[in-house]
């Protein structure tokens, strides 16, 4: 069952990686705002300025866009496999399909903070605790071992 679990966090946490990688490579501005920010603070603690730093950013907001896609092509592939493999070790889907989705927004949480500076509100909190209580649940019961059906064998 460990082996199961562990597939399952690391699916949902590429599943958000993969989300992050597509708001990258997708959203209009955020990545060539950051290379002018990169350029900036390293051109101070170069001592020297690039009078070109836009110019060099429009050059390459494209590559890290393109690299942004293949990273979301990858980590979707990769995740999946781990799915794949977290159903084959769980000794139940509804486990893996919760556990899974709980390490996905908790990652996403932690990326979307991380990377995009962005807040979670209460009633999203409420939510992913009621996620986490049906986890628990979901992972303290037991499954049920079905009672053998022994059939009737009438002597006609």
């Amino acid at each position: 069952m460990v082996p199961g679990v562990v597939y399952a966090l690391l699916a949902g946490f590429l599943g958000a990686v993969a989300s992050s990688s597509a708001k990258l490579s997708l959203g209009a501005d955020y990545l060539k705002g950051v290379c002018e920010t990169g350029l900036r603070t390293w051109g101070e603690q170069r001592r020297f300025r690039h009078a070109d730093e836009t110019t060099a950013c429009d050059r390459l907001h494209i590559p890290l866009r393109l690299l942004c896609g293949g990273l979301l092509f990858t980590c979707n592939a990769v995740m999946w496999t781990f799915l794949a493999k977290a159903l084959r070790y769980s000794s139940s889907s509804a486990q893996t399909t919760v556990t899974t989705t709980a390490s996905n927004f908790v990652s996403s949480a932690f990326l979307g903070q991380l990377i995009f500076g962005e807040a979670q509100i209460t009633l999203w909190w409420v939510g992913i605790s009621l996620t986490f209580t049906g986890l628990l649940v979901l992972h303290r019961v037991s499954p049920q071992e079905r009672p053998q059906r022994t059939e009737d064998k009438r002597n006609e």
